[in-house]
């Protein structure tokens, strides 16, 4: 029998002796509750702090079942939240780093629950899991709205989100996700809570996020009623608050910002404490376990797997050492360019390197040396200026997303002074300050000459600059580090289009695109030297493969435009229109929507767009003009008047048009 469907209270109880005859009730359908912290230490949670300061969690805790050694599978947003979704850890989905495409093939946890009947709905707070990463899929709604030009939205919009998703749920299972951003650097609670906890902005992030916590579970639980439910809480990353040198999170994989803190409670769920090391990604199978679609599998079934966990952002971005950690039996172990061993049992906060001294057991070791690091394939999905501008306002240095290979590759722990420079050096490069940008990453050179990420930027600065030959120089030093990098070939084709050597640059993209035909920047790229070769089939087909990637407004009207010069008039609608839609007011096109539909015969959509036409717009006379023409084949009667607008604004071109105009004769 399923779990979320429960059988009547009148089959559980002794009945009356007429029970028979008395039709069986209708099932109960099930709910689940997942309520993902984003940067949440553990330690913040329990047992430092007290009840008083998260009294929410403090309640689920008591009521349900404590996981006071549960790890983040990696120490960013995207990667975590991909493995709590799929069950599979980094190595296995693909997604190492934020601002990544989960592959359309890795099977997500709300599909699984949407093809059994449940109604999926999720509430998420920051950019890193817009829905453009793939995360969305399955969900019957998905809320990642966020503020114009924020990558970020305050807890107390999302609650008021769940809250509505919620009271929309319909009687079916229900699956509803709601994801706080708010522990996240910079740490801004609200008055009341910075009043609270004057010296600790970070506690009064986390009290804040704990108070909305409270909301959406109390509402949880006064919309299901007595349904059975399961409610998980979950950190999906911590924040380091300058343990072993790192202010924030990322780049190392010690406790603060690998143990999170985790809680289930709901129906069949026996209050109580767990001191074994679980994962993040046991999210996803104890959920399919209690839909009943997945058997003996997540948090609730005791076993002693070996805990695993990366940080693959120095290396796939620096060119240090990639790192891996195992947690089992007490023990951690971290490899890097060497061991680390610690007893977490004794020494929480890893002071103590016991490598000369404590030998791992087997298990743990081939766990670790098992474990795959990312290859060229698995990195190189390249991000907008967009995406970049949004990452680096959380904090976040945007990746090139190319693993090094150096013959001695640095510890990321052995490279903590360089951490802010980077941090500052990539903001810098985000934000166009392209000189100061040179200038900091000179500094980190100094020290690691061989930084991939920092020659890639250098070379893509310089070129923004016009620096052309400097540029070319940093192009062949990042090459000779990683020599078959797609990233590479594809800033080196943008290097190429900003310099007006097209045939280089579709060289270069076609290169990209015969590795990854996915990449959509790369399709977006070439796509547009093509249509400036007048060449449009070719443009319109990798336009499409870009658009079957992401929907954008600007390639629609491109396509739009594109259809319209080959007379393929319906395309050129159904392109237009789809650009209208995303763009509203926006919309440059409804000239040329308009002359579209006048070719189709559809003659009242084409007034009505033509009308749309601003004074201001330069083609406002040619809109006037064929508005008249339009005037006339619907008979209107106000066509004298259309006509006489049209004379009054015209211009140069469309002056001996109108005199020429036949329909126009006898007006």
């Amino acid at each position: 029998m399923r779990l979320w469907m429960v059988v009547c209270l009148s089959l559980l109880v002794a009945c009356g002796p007429d029970s028979s005859n008395k039709p069986p009730e209708k099932a109960v359908p099930a709910a689940v509750l997942l309520v993902t912290l984003d940067t949440s230490r553990a330690d913040y949670f329990f047992p430092s702090k007290t009840a008083e300061e998260t009294p929410a969690f403090a309640a689920l805790a008591q009521s349900g079942r404590l996981f006071t050694q549960a790890y983040a599978t990696a120490p960013m947003t995207l990667p975590s939240h991909a493995s709590m979704m799929t069950g599979m850890y980094p190595s296995e989905h693909g997604i190492h780093e934020n601002a990544r495409y989960l592959p359309p093939d890795k099977p997500l946890l709300a599909q699984q629950l949407h093809e059994a009947g449940w109604f999926t709905a999720a509430a998420v707070s920051a950019y890193p899991l817009a829905a453009e990463f793939g995360l969305n899929r399955g969900f019957d709604r998905y809320d990642d709205s966020l503020p114009e030009g924020a990558p970020e939205r305050r807890a107390d919009v999302t609650t008021a989100s769940a809250l509505q998703l919620l009271d929309a749920a319909r009687q079916e299972p229900l699956f509803l996700w709601v994801h706080y951003f708010d522990p996240h650097h910079p740490y801004q609670a609200p008055p009341e809570y910075i009043q609270k906890f004057p010296d600790d902005a970070y506690m009064a992030e986390i009290a804040y996020t704990d108070a909305n916590l409270g909301r959406v579970v109390e509402h949880f639980r006064q919309t299901i009623g007595n349904r059975p439910h399961l409610i998980m809480v979950v950190g999906d990353h911590g924040e380091s608050l300058g343990d072993h040198g790192e202010a924030q999170h990322g780049n190392l994989l010690y406790q603060g910002v690998m143990r999170v803190p985790m809680v289930i409670a709901g129906t069949g769920i026996e209050p109580g404490r767990e001191d074994r090391p679980v994962s993040v990604r046991d999210v996803a199978p104890t959920v399919l376990a209690f839909a009943d679609l997945e058997k003996n599998h997540g948090l609730l079934r005791p076993d002693n797997e070996v805990v695993l966990g990366e940080a693959m952002k120095p290396f796939l971005q620096y060119g240090w050492s990639p790192q891996v950690m195992a947690v089992s039996d007490g023990l951690k172990v971290i490899r890097s360019t060497s061991m680390e061993v610690y007893d977490l049992t004794t020494d929480q906060t890893e002071s103590q390197n016991l490598v000369e001294t404590r030998k791992p057991s087997p298990k743990i070791l081939k766990a670790l040396f098992n474990y795959p690091v990312p290859g060229a394939d698995q990195a190189t999905q390249n991000m907008t200026q967009e995406q970049m501008e949004q990452l680096s306002s959380l904090g976040y240095s945007a990746s090139v997303g190319v693993p090094g290979q150096r013959d001695h590759m640095p510890a990321p722990a052995a490279m903590t002074h360089l951490f802010d420079l980077l941090d500052r050096g990539s903001d810098q490069f985000v934000r166009g300050n392209y000189d100061t940008a040179l200038k900091t990453f000179n500094l980190i050179l100094a020290e690691d000459p061989d930084n991939l990420m920092v020659h890639v930027r250098m070379a893509v600065a310089n070129s923004l600059l016009g620096n052309k030959q400097a540029a070319l120089d940093h192009f062949r030093k990042a090459g000779k580090l990683s020599e078959d990098s797609v990233d590479l070939h594809h800033y080196l084709g943008m290097h190429y289009m900003r310099f007006g050597e097209w045939e280089r640059a579709a060289q270069r993209f076609t290169h990209v695109l015969e590795r990854l035909p996915y990449k959509r920047a790369a399709l977006e790229n070439l796509g547009k030297i093509r249509e400036r070769q007048k060449r449009p089939d070719e443009a319109l087909s990798l336009f499409q493969r870009a658009l079957a990637i992401k929907e954008d407004p600007d390639l629609r009207l491109r396509c739009g435009y594109l259809y319209m010069a080959k007379r393929e008039t319906d395309r050129a609608i159904d392109d237009f229109e789809t650009a209208s839609q995303l763009m509203g007011n926006d919309f440059p096109a409804n000239l040329d929507l308009g002359v579209c539909y006048l070719d189709a015969g559809r003659r009242r959509e084409a007034a009505t767009v033509l009308e749309r036409v601003p004074a201001s717009d330069p083609r406002y006379p040619m809109a006037l003009f064929k508005r008249a023409q339009v005037s006339v084949l619907l008979q209107e009667p106000d066509a004298a008047g259309w006509i006489e607008r049209a004379r009054t604004h015209a211009d140069r071109f469309t002056a001996p048009l109108i005199a020429n105009e036949r329909l126009f004769q006898g007006y």
